[in-house]
């Protein structure tokens, strides 16, 4: 049983799908502060903050703590969590018709061992349509998503071509993961 310290429910169905025992219990982490020179560098010290974070309050000797963060980056713009609508729309906007790379660092301790990973899937985009990207922003789907970003929805047809899991895309590396568990 891992303690997912996390609150996505993308996470926790990445890890239900992949037959993994998880309850999900976290801490928040404000990531606003991180002041970051690369993707990578960011969403590092994301997962640290939420690491550090969630062993102080539970520790990761009773259950064995798992927390990630993601990123996204396109046109060399680091595209963080949408905080409006027009945000949104400039996000996705910013990815259509461009490669767009989805990092991933995932945390996992337990007694026994302590794995950080990196991971990162890139995604060729076709030029998104200017009504579906309306009707996407409409429906909320992109809210609490990093780049506004929904490779398994909204993003999903307009993919010309991938390299990388998209467990990894989705917020954490399962295939990874479970090399390294015991299920």
């Amino acid at each position: 049983m891992i303690r997912l310290a996390s609150s996505s429910p993308t996470r926790a169905m990445l890890l239900r799908d992949a037959d993994i025992d998880f309850f999900q219990e976290s801490v928040d982490f404000d990531e606003d502060n991180i002041v970051a020179s690369s993707p990578k560098n960011f969403v590092y010290q994301a997962a640290i903050g939420k690491y550090e974070a969630n062993l102080k309050k539970f520790g990761s000797r009773e259950y064995p703590l798992l927390v990630a963060d993601t990123v996204v980056t396109s046109q060399n713009q680091i595209l963080r969590k949408a905080k409006c609508i027009d945000d949104a729309r400039n996000i996705l906007l910013t990815q259509s018709g461009n490669i767009t790379s989805i990092i991933t660092c995932m945390i996992y301790d337990s007694k026994y061992m302590k794995m950080v990973d990196i991971s990162v899937t890139d995604y060729l985009f076709d030029s998104f349509d200017f009504d579906d990207v309306e009707d996407y922003l409409l429906s909320g789907e992109w809210r609490g998503k990093a780049g506004a970003c929904m490779v398994e929805g909204f993003c999903k047809k307009y993919i010309k071509s991938v390299k990388g899991n998209e467990s990894t895309a989705m917020g954490l590396n399962v295939e990874l993961l479970k090399r390294f568990i015991n299920i």
